[in-house]
């Protein structure tokens, strides 16, 4: 769910397993009077840190770490995105996806990695089916296509779909070819429990292209027939984007999240933000449009609060390649921004977010990949800021959102592009980080505010389809 550079592979699909390591890097707790406003001090700059060194808020406890192994060794085998089901985390990768044993999360174990190249290889699993987005044109659909020329007809890229029922053994079935391929995709469920359907974002036009033409004012939506997912296909294509009060030359979407129980969904489209009904889930509709043209730059995702009252955009300044979290005093951009959902579903602008440790001018940094913690009666996230790290975060005050929790590392180590924490999310207990560089990092955070999330128990999450926890 960012718009990195597209990694350069072409190998085949194959699966393998290892162990699990320990983290062994320097970790340090810093004081609360020290760590961030929101522990009850100043704000401490990170640039300071040494490489790869870890720092934490004392409610964060780093307890585990999965480092990326071959076949994941490569100069671009960047980690991606996570799903989890049951006692499993999925971790996707520019090369393909990981699949964790979390049954102990301070002891998390590989039970395979299944090599199949396709960036950025953002993962969501249902049941006995896991999906899997390429947005990177490819000779073909399966996992032994390599890089493809856009302008070749017969590029492929869209959505790839396996058999996990065998954790062990993840299965190839089938793709879909989509319009611009698949960036990231959200799972809604269908009228019954035989179908899905996959929303399915990706930006346009490309010039030259023969697989992405213009305009590109339209997502694409995948239905999934569970019992047969060989059948899978796009079956709508619903142009919700014709009056973009952005650039009419680039259009799609970036992340949509879909509450299913709200009958909403929230769009981030490259330049707005977008509410939509999808009371009729093959035909949305776009009840609202906001846009920040001073504030935000990229409007990457969408969280909604557990009341559906709520809906967190946030602003990947930069494409997650530059460093935007310096001490430029930019609070707002690269940041995420509250808007409140009235009873007639206006969207109204409330505070801003932005993590509050200046990172180094060599640190790439933005808002990125978060969800909810199910703490009741309250709105907290965590999210991942790549090399800010993660954050938790409290908005249940829309105007003044604070940070109670964060965890982070130093500069990467010369000659690395990228790194940082892709995505964070709270799951059964623990938080789990995707780190691009690092593997997967598990955390354990210890707070009177976050604590009554340890009660609540999930049988899957997939952070683009969120679903109501209890009172």
């Amino acid at each position: 769910m960012a718009c990195l550079a597209t990694a350069l592979f072409a190998t085949a699909c194959a699966s393998g397993s290892s162990g699990a390591s320990p983290s062994s890097e320097p970790a340090r707790a810093v004081p609360a009077e020290s760590a961030s406003p929101a522990a009850g001090g100043t704000a401490r700059a990170s640039a300071d840190l040494g490489t790869d060194e870890i720092l934490h808020s004392p409610n964060i406890t780093p307890i585990a770490n999965v480092p990326l192994e071959a076949p994941f060794d490569g100069n671009r085998s960047w980690n991606s995105d996570l799903a989890f089901q049951g006692d499993y985390a999925f971790a996707g990768n520019y090369d393909g996806f990981t699949v964790h044993d979390i049954a102990d999360p301070a002891h998390p174990k590989v039970v395979t990695r299944v090599l199949c190249p396709g960036g950025q290889n953002d993962v969501s699993v249902s049941g006995d089916l896991l999906f899997v987005s390429v947005d990177d044109p490819r000779t073909d659909e399966t996992c032994q296509s390599g890089r493809s020329d856009p302008s070749n007809a017969s590029s492929w890229e869209g959505i790839r779909i396996f058999d996990i029922s065998d954790k062990a053994n993840p299965k190839y079935i089938s793709a879909v070819r989509t319009e611009c391929g698949s960036h990231t995709h959200a799972i809604a469920p269908g009228p019954d429990a035989d179908t899905l359907y996959l929303y399915v974002s990706a930006a346009g036009p490309d010039p030259g292209s023969t697989t992405c033409p213009a305009p590109h004012d339209n997502i694409s939506i995948v239905e999934v027939p569970v019992r047969d997912p060989e059948a899978a296909k796009v079956v709508a294509k619903p142009a919700l984007f014709k009056d973009r009060q952005g650039d009419e030359e680039y259009g799609g979407c970036h992340d949509i999240t879909v509450y299913p129980a709200k009958k909403l969904a929230a769009a981030a489209c490259y330049g707005d933000g977008y509410l939509l009904d999808i009371a009729d889930p093959v035909g949305p509709k776009v009840l609202r449009t906001v846009t920040d043209r001073e504030n935000f730059s990229l409007w990457h995702s969408a969280t909604f609060n557990n009341a559906g009252t709520k809906v967190v955009f946030g602003d990947e300044l930069g494409g997650g390649m530059v460093a935007t979290c310096d001490s430029s005093g930019h609070d707002t951009k690269g940041a995420n921004a509250v808007y409140e959902i009235t009873a007639d579903r206006e969207l109204v602008r409330h505070g801003y977010f932005k993590i509050p440790r200046p990172q180094g001018a060599s640190e790439n940094c933005v808002a990125h990949n978060g969800a909810l913690i199910p703490v009741p009666g309250k709105d907290i996230m965590v999210q991942g800021w790549y090399q800010g790290g993660v954050s938790v975060w409290d908005f249940t005050d829309s105007d003044h959102p604070v940070e109670i929790a964060f965890f982070e590392r130093g500069p990467l180590r010369p000659g690395l592009q990228i790194g940082g924490s892709w995505s964070a999310y709270y799951y059964n207990g623990h938080i789990y980080s995707s780190d691009i560089t690092k593997g997967l990092d598990v955390l354990r955070i210890d707070d009177p505010r976050t604590d009554p999330a340890k009660s609540v128990t999930l049988k899957e999450f997939n952070a683009q389809t969120q679903y109501a926890y209890g009172d």
